[in-house]
């Protein structure tokens, strides 16, 4: 796992212990609608291309540069699949830590670049179709991300809100 300097800073305070973070993953589908997914080079699941939004930076900039970064793929954001949260997006990884994120999901198309993994984060890079998809394995969080991105819905996706004022928290 690539971490940024603002995340290890907070590592360094916190030790291994839950981090909330927003993040943002990019949705590229080829010209057959098959979802471009990358292999996790730490974990071995498939996965979409992104990661933590950095202090500062705008998420559109971050879908972006975490595309880039992990694919060598240039793209464009076409708008929002939808913001997901859940049970999904936490994550124990290998080294301990523990992190929780909420995801601002962008569909995007490619306009140019090398196809090729960029900064260690995944070791492979495909493109699946929706068949394809329910087979892998995929990390719950992309699973829940590319279900949606597959649907293709008009409006952006978020989970109904299950809080009621008065209710005792879960």
């Amino acid at each position: 796992m690539a971490i940024s300097d603002y995340l290890k800073a907070i590592r360094a305070k916190v030790g291994h212990d839950l981090v909330a973070l927003t993040a943002v993953a990019a949705v590229i589908f080829d010209d057959q609608g098959r979802l471009l997914l990358g292999q996790d080079s730490e974990m071995g699941f498939w996965t979409l291309p992104g990661g933590a939004i950095d202090p500062h930076e705008q998420p559109a900039d971050a879908a972006l540069r975490e595309c880039f970064e992990e694919t060598g793929l240039f793209a464009e954001l076409q708008g929002i699949i939808g913001v997901f949260g859940g049970p999904e997006f936490l994550i124990r990884y290998p080294n301990g830590d523990l992190a929780y994120y909420t995801c601002i999901a962008f569909r995007a198309t490619v306009v140019g670049g090398k196809h090729q993994p960029g900064d260690g984060e995944m070791s492979a890079l495909r493109y699946f179709s929706k068949s394809e998809c329910e087979g892998l394995m995929l990390s719950s969080a992309s699973r829940l991300i590319a279900r949606e991105a597959f649907a293709g819905a008009p409006q952006p996706y978020f989970r109904p809100p299950t809080w009621t004022p008065g209710a005792p928290k879960a």
